[in-house]
C-alpha cells in the first residue's frame, strides 16, 4: 500500500513541476521527449525588415514587369524612414604607381592614427623655436648683405660722405664727389671747363650736366680757349644743330673764351686771376650740415662783379660760389666727410 501511494504522489510532483514550470528555475525544467523533437525539427524564422518585407526583391522581377514608380506608397515611406548617409568619394591613382599608392595609403593611416596631428604641431613649434634662437643670437652682430641695395647702405655707413650724397645718387654724381668736388684746380682749361659746367648747372642738376660732359668737351674743343674764342656762326650753328646745346648758351661760353684770353694777358693766367681774390689759399669750411652751405658768399659776389664787369657771361654770385666749390677755392665737405680732411691736406701743398 505505501509503496503504490508513493508512486502516485512521486507522479502528481513531477507533472506538477512540469505542468508549472513558472514556479520553478528554468534551469531545474526538464523538457519532455516530444519537446525536443519538436524543437529540432522548427527552424528558426529569418529576420525580416518590415519595409524590407513589403518590396520585392530585385531577383523576383520578371523583364516584362514595369518599372516601380516614385510615387509608390511603400517607396516614399521607406525613403523618409531611412537617412542617406554620406558616401566618401573615392581617390583616384594611377595604376602604374602601385608602390606609390602604398606608401600614400600608409601616410594616410598614419595621420588618421591618434596624435599624429598634435605631434606634428609639436614638431612645428619646436622648429620654429630653433629658427627665432638663431636669429636672436645674431642679432646685432652680423649685417644682413643679401640685395645690393643693402650693400650701399652699408659702405655709405663707414664712409659718411657728405649727406647731399644718398644710396639713390647716381655713380657719376658720386665718382665726382669723391674725386674731383672740393679739389683745388690750379689749370686753365680744367677751370675753363667747370666755368662751363657750372653755368649749365642752372635750371639743372649736377648728374645730368655731368652725363653731358664728355659732349661739352667735344662741343668746346676740349675747352681750349684759344680754338673756342676763334668760333664763327657757322661753327656755333652746328654745335647748335649737332649737339643740342642752346644758342645763347653756346654763345656765351664763345664770349667768356674771349673775355678769358683778356685775364690771361692782364694776370699771366686765368687761375691766378680766380685764387687772387682769396690770396690764393682755399677758404676751409666746417659744416655739420648741408643745409647750412650757403648758395652764394660775399667773396662769391665781389668775384662775379669783377666778372661782369670785365665782360663775362652766365657768371652770377651763385655760378661763382658753385665754381669756387667745384675748384676748391673753398671746401664745403662736411666735417665728417672723409674728403674734409683730404681736400684740406692737397690745400697745404
Amino acid at each position: 500500500m505505501c509503496s503504490s501511494k508513493s508512486k502516485n504522489m512521486s507522479q502528481e510532483a513531477i507533472s506538477q513541476i512540469n505542468g508549472r514550470p513558472v514556479l520553478q528555475p528554468k534551469s531545474n525544467q526538464v523538457p519532455t521527449l516530444d519537446r525536443r523533437n519538436s524543437l529540432k525539427k522548427s527552424p528558426p524564422k529569418p529576420l525580416v525588415h518590415p519595409i524590407s518585407s513589403k518590396i520585392p526583391s530585385p531577383r523576383t522581377f520578371s523583364l516584362n514587369s514595369p518599372p516601380l514608380s516614385p510615387k509608390s506608397k511603400f517607396l516614399r515611406k521607406a525613403v523618409s524612414s531611412e537617412k542617406p548617409k554620406p558616401v566618401a568619394k573615392p581617390v583616384k591613382l594611377s595604376e602604374n604607381t602601385d608602390g606609390v599608392c602604398r606608401e600614400v595609403m600608409s601616410m594616410v593611416a598614419v595621420q588618421k592614427q591618434p596624435g599624429s596631428i598634435a605631434a606634428a604641431r609639436r614638431e612645428e613649434v619646436a622648429m620654429k623655436q630653433e629658427e627665432r634662437k638663431k636669429k636672436i643670437s645674431h642679432y646685432g652682430r652680423i649685417k644682413s648683405t643679401k640685395s645690393n641695395e643693402k650693400n650701399i647702405n652699408v659702405e655709405h655707413e663707414k664712409k659718411k660722405r657728405c649727406s647731399f650724397i644718398t644710396t639713390n645718387s647716381d655713380p657719376i654724381y658720386v665718382a665726382y664727389h669723391d674725386k674731383e668736388w672740393g679739389v683745388p684746380v690750379h689749370d686753365d682749361t680744367l677751370l675753363f671747363e667747370l666755368l662751363v659746367l657750372t653755368g649749365a648747372q642752372v635750371g639743372s642738376d649736377w648728374t645730368s650736366v655731368l652725363k653731358r660732359r664728355n659732349t661739352f668737351r667735344e662741343a668746346f674743343s676740349g675747352f681750349e680757349a684759344e680754338l673756342v674764342a676763334d668760333f664763327n656762326e657757322k661753327k656755333i650753328q652746328s654745335i647748335v644743330n649737332d649737339y643740342g646745346i642752346g644758342l645763347s648758351q653756346v654763345l656765351a661760353i664763345v664770349d667768356n673764351s674771349k673775355q678769358i684770353l683778356k685775364v690771361k694777358r692782364d694776370s699771366g693766367s686765368f687761375s691766378k686771376y680766380i685764387w687772387g681774390f682769396i690770396n690764393h689759399k682755399p677758404v676751409t669750411t666746417k659744416y655739420t650740415s648741408c643745409q647750412k652751405i650757403p648758395v652764394k658768399t660775399s667773396k662769391a659776389e665781389t668775384i662775379s662783379k669783377d666778372m661782369v664787369r670785365r665782360g663775362f657771361r652766365f657768371v652770377g654770385p651763385t655760378v661763382i660760389y658753385s665754381l669756387m666749390q667745384a675748384a676748391g677755392l673753398t671746401n664745403d665737405h662736411l666735417i665728417t666727410c672723409p674728403r674734409h680732411l683730404e681736400c684740406t691736406a692737397m690745400a697745404a701743398l
